[in-house]
């Protein structure tokens, strides 16, 4: 007695896991060579200037709005209270530069305020902000 055994039939597929493999790959390689800014967190249209340089990214950025309020890492501080967190910062790590981001149309008298106390809490490096022209 004979058996016939029933033929198997293969359906063709496309496996994707090798598929889903790059894509998880190259999802964390964009991850991780994507750069991020740091921003003041405030609106600010910068002045033009010809001599721009690139800064370090390790500096603490003060912005002053057009109204003249300044913000120090997206949080709002008055000036009286400025010199008290910069030597806080600065004695973290004393040779951070600080890059003061204004607005174009900021009030200078706030600006030179805020020099001012950058110079009392014995900060060594300040910048204005600038957009290349």
């Amino acid at each position: 007695m004979s058996f016939i055994r029933p033929r198997r039939r293969h359906y063709g597929g496309i496996d994707i896991s090798p598929m889903m493999d790059m894509t998880f790959i190259l999802l964390i390689f964009f991850i991780v060579t994507s750069t991020f800014t740091r921003e003041t967190g405030i609106d600010v249209s910068k002045p033009k200037a010809n001599t721009v340089k690139e800064l370090s990214k390790e500096s603490i950025l003060i912005g002053i709005t057009r109204q003249g309020t300044v913000h120090i890492n997206e949080t709002q501080v008055n000036l009286s209270s400025l010199q008290t967190i910069l030597r806080q910062m600065m004695n973290e790590a004393p040779d951070r530069p600080v890059i003061i981001v204004s607005d174009r149309d900021a009030p200078s008298g706030k600006i030179v305020d805020v020099l001012d106390e950058c110079n009392l809490a014995h900060v060594r490096k300040v910048s204005i902000s600038a957009s290349k022209e």
